[in-house]
């Protein structure tokens, strides 16, 4: 099979384990950067060249594309869509992730478990919008923000009317969540591939902070998730229309809660916690796609 990785950096190393799960398969596999791509399209055919030169016949592609070039990245993802690539993650689901409030619509929509959530424009509706929530702790997240980053805490109505209006004032878009304490800091990372949970681990903020990133300093380890945890992520992820997802949950005493669901999930963390083959599921996921596509 013939694979292209759309990756701005090759030596990261969920990028790496994925070239080296390709060739251990015996793919030709080629690590492609988003934005060297460039387009042609028309109503009689689409064409794509790399660096000068014409690029074609890729039966798949994993997308690999960071949050900062979103918009220009599903553009060439859904190009390579239209000239006959399958992809474990299309462009429009990639979309639908990363916009926070989209993505809560949609899986609210589906009776999917998930922290109350309000969002608002007018800042006269401020007040009101936050009353809606209920008293703080009150989350509040920018709406593509990733690893943690543009998520504060506050713990006073006037620190939340504060921050809402400063955002407001950013013109950022962001949503408030209402905090879990009885999470303790702490949440399950579902690694989802094809339709099944291949790993799952705890990860739990530092002390003093309640984001339990890696990337925050976060610590980690195995856990297993429950049989109502696996069925929440793996349907978070159908919804979304993603065949790779990490699905972040939240463990509350209404159950399951999804925090999030990333498109690009980094796979370090997880291999080396689990010591699962994380890289090669994947590629024999995108394998069996592209064969059920062709």
């Amino acid at each position: 099979m013939k694979l292209a990785i759309l990756s701005r950096n090759s030596k990261l190393y969920s990028t790496r384990r994925l070239v080296e799960a390709a060739r251990e398969r015996g793919h030709s596999v080629r690590v492609l950067d988003p934005l060297r791509c460039y387009m042609r399209i028309a109503s009689h055919g689409f064409a794509m060249h790399y660096m000068g030169k014409p690029i074609a016949g890729y039966a798949a592609v994993i997308p690999r594309i960071g949050a900062s070039v979103t918009r220009y990245g599903t553009a060439v993802l859904r190009q390579f869509e239209l000239m006959g690539s399958f992809s474990p993650n299309p462009s429009d689901a990639i979309l639908r992730a990363r916009d926070k409030l989209r993505a809560h619509q949609l899986l609210a929509a589906q009776g999917i478990g998930l922290p109350i959530t309000v969002f608002g424009d007018n800042p006269d509706d401020t007040t009101d919008l936050l009353s809606m929530l209920g008293p703080p702790p009150h989350v509040i997240k920018l709406n593509e923000g990733a690893q943690g980053a543009g998520v504060m805490l506050t713990e006073k109505p006037s620190a939340s009317r504060s921050v809402v209006e400063a955002l407001r004032g950013l013109y950022a878009n962001f949503v408030v969540q209402e905090f879990i304490g009885e999470a303790e800091g702490a949440d399950l990372r579902c690694f989802v591939v094809g339709g099944r949970v291949i790993a799952s681990m705890r990860r739990q903020a530092p002390e003093g902070d309640f984001r339990s990133n890696l990337h925050r300093g976060g610590t980690a380890e195995a856990a297993p998730a429950t049989e109502q945890e696996r069925a929440v992520a793996v349907r978070a992820a159908q919804v979304l229309g993603l065949g790779v997802a990490g699905v972040d949950l939240i463990r509350s005493h209404r159950g399951p809660l999804v925090l999030e669901v990333n498109s690009t999930p980094g796979l370090e963390g997880i291999e080396a916690v689990c010591g699962v083959d994380v890289a090669g599921a994947i590629v024999d996921h995108l394998a069996d796609g592209a064969a059920c596509s062709a």
